[in-house]
């Protein structure tokens, strides 16, 4: 078969690699410390709610885009709307989107690829010492960023270098169990100290009380984003699916999958964070601060500090590959480069591109765009502008644009689903998920 272009060779492949491109900073770095910050059980309880309401029929969307034209994302909105080529430019909304998130995805990647390697000597932990300490020479110091990012960089060239089959698939068959394996362990150690069971209550009883009108924006963002829906990436993973895997089970697996994890991530962090008086409201440091800080207090804490942060960098890395896969995929269409070749040459100009971002917490750091750091900017910029038209752009293009029949028929192929099923999708599509993305986009955009 042409390296260049490969098939899922299981649905089960298939699942884990869309899995694996949701599962990852949003879900293990972000969903718990933003659960933290908003109250806990009833901020977690909306999450689900609305990624079950606008995340799934997203997610379907692209596998329907994907898997009727077998093509990239590109090349995909070319073929559903062959008279007016303008739609194309999704799919390179897309591929732009993907390189640029990658220019910071790939600095945090290589701050966890650092930490996971210190971890595993044991130098993560120092007696007497403050976690936070550590984060800050890490990111303080240039040389480190750049290895990490040299390394997290070079993970991602060696899988998608080897293809669909031999890469992606294989990789994530492998991570992905390993991740829940690892969680799995972690949440049982969490759940046997003493303190577990505040930590608990507080991720899972729903108090809404500490419920509000920002709290409801931030779950909006959250489940809107927790699908990796929006840059076309599964428009690309789904152009490699058989035609006779059902699309609405494998998107219901992929969702339940990206639930359980967040659901697992909480129960291995909060019940940790409690038992030793830590705030579940830190924010972004509650991973690279306080949980080394809390694990330093338990037995064998160096071990399960380095199981959580080796967990991190497999879920971080399987986000990654369907950010590089997209591109791939386009330029192989477009530019005819074998893609061992292409991938390395992506690689190197993806390593370039994120030095200022790598650089902006230590050289660069006086550098500022709009009053943000270049990091900052640059994850404003995709989280806040790119990501939500990609996605508002996907439902107006599924509703309005592609064959209704088409869709149907795609949808429906290999399922044992009706045509209800079709219905309510096509429901929450035109009334639902557009207005739900509008607000997200304008609250972002305006700060209300």
């Amino acid at each position: 078969m042409d390296q260049n272009k490969g098939q899922w060779t299981s649905k089960i492949g298939f699942i884990l690699a869309s899995a694996g491109a949701a599962i990852g900073l949003g879900a293990i770095w972000k969903m718990p410390y933003v659960t933290g910050q908003s109250g806990g059980g009833a901020f977690f309880l909306i999450v689900v709610i609305f990624t079950l309401l606008i995340g799934l029929p997203m997610l379907l969307s692209e596998y329907i885009i994907g898997r009727s034209t077998q093509k990239e994302a590109v090349t995909a909105y070319k073929l559903l709307a062959p008279h007016n080529l303008r739609w194309s430019w999704i799919g390179k909304l897309g591929v732009i989107g993907c390189f640029i998130m990658l220019s910071f995805y790939s600095v945090v990647g290589g701050w966890i690829f650092i930490y996971s390697g210190v971890s595993l000597v044991g130098g993560v932990i120092e007696p007497n010492a403050n976690p936070g300490d550590f984060f800050n020479y890490v990111i303080g110091t240039p040389w480190i960023t750049l290895l990490g990012l040299a390394l997290f960089t070079l993970a991602n060239v060696l899988v998608i270098a080897l293809g669909v089959q031999n890469g992606i698939e294989k990789a994530n068959k492998v991570m992905m169990p390993l991740l829940f394996i690892l969680f799995i362990i972690l949440v049982v150690r969490g759940l046997t100290l003493d303190g577990a069971v505040e930590g608990v209550k507080f991720f899972l009883w729903p108090d809404f009380s500490n419920i509000t009108g920002e709290s409801l924006l931030f779950a909006l963002g959250q489940s809107f984003f927790a699908l990796a829906v929006g840059f076309s990436c599964l428009v690309t993973y789904s152009s490699y699916l058989k035609k006779e895997v059902s699309i609405p089970q494998s998107s219901t697996w992929v969702v339940v999958l990206t639930i359980l994890v967040s659901f697992l991530a909480g129960l291995a962090i909060f019940p940790v964070v409690f038992t030793f008086g830590m705030e579940p409201t830190e924010g972004p440091g509650l991973l690279f601060m306080v949980l080394p800080a809390a694990f330093s207090q338990m037995a064998f804490g160096e071990v399960f500090l380095a199981m959580f942060l080796i967990l991190f960098l497999f879920a971080t890395l399987t986000s990654s590959f369907s950010m590089y896969e997209i591109i791939v995929a386009a330029l192989i269409e477009k530019l005819h480069i074998r893609r061992t070749k292409l991938t390395v040459i992506l690689g190197i100009i993806v390593f370039i591109v994120s030095i200022p971002s790598a650089l902006s917490f230590n050289l660069l750091s006086n550098v500022s765009i709009f009053n943000k750091s270049i990091f900052d900017a640059t994850d404003y910029l995709v989280s806040n502008v790119l990501l939500p038209l990609g996605n508002i752009l996907i439902a107006i293009f599924i509703v309005y644009v592609m064959d209704k029949q088409l869709a149907k028929k795609e949808l429906l192929q290999g399922s044992q689903m009706g045509e209800g099923y079709y219905h309510v999708y096509r429901a929450l599509m035109t009334y639902v998920v557009p207005v739900v993305i509008i607000i997200v986009c304008l609250a972002r955009l305006f700060g209300f």
